[in-house]
């Protein structure tokens, strides 16, 4: 029988993902972390393959998913207040890098933060 995996999450950095992993695996759900070791070797390569990939069994998809709105960090502004969607008014928002051309690909630091709402999936600029 040939397993599915479910993409949980993707983080820019290893060491981001650490957190979830140990949650996830305390509470009995196995976690695989793609590209981790290829990260772990050239960190700078982050954006260009997507980041460390956060998967666990699609029959595990709903718990994991449950645990990880419990302990995920949503985007904040410069005063530490949770970003509000101006779409729905709900606070669970998450940055967004679209990295379009090659440009910002390379340089994705010169690129404008946007935040995607992860309730209704509106994306907008920062203030």
């Amino acid at each position: 029988m040939e397993d599915k995996f479910y993409l949980l999450a993707s983080f820019e950095y290893v060491a981001d993902v650490q957190i979830v992993k140990g949650k996830l695996e305390s509470e009995g759900i196995p976690v695989f972390l793609r590209d981790e070791n290829t990260l772990n070797s050239d960190p700078l390569i982050s954006n260009a393959i997507g980041g460390v990939k956060l998967q666990v069994y699609t029959k595990d998809k709903e718990r994991a998913i449950a645990i990880y709105d419990e302990i995920r960090a949503y985007a904040v502004d410069n005063y530490g207040e949770p970003i509000v969607c101006p779409n729905c008014k709900a606070q669970k928002s998450e940055s967004y890098y679209n990295s379009k051309g090659v440009f910002y690909k390379l340089f994705p630091f010169f690129e404008k933060r946007k935040y995607k709402c992860l309730n209704c999936g509106m994306i907008t600029n920062s203030k």
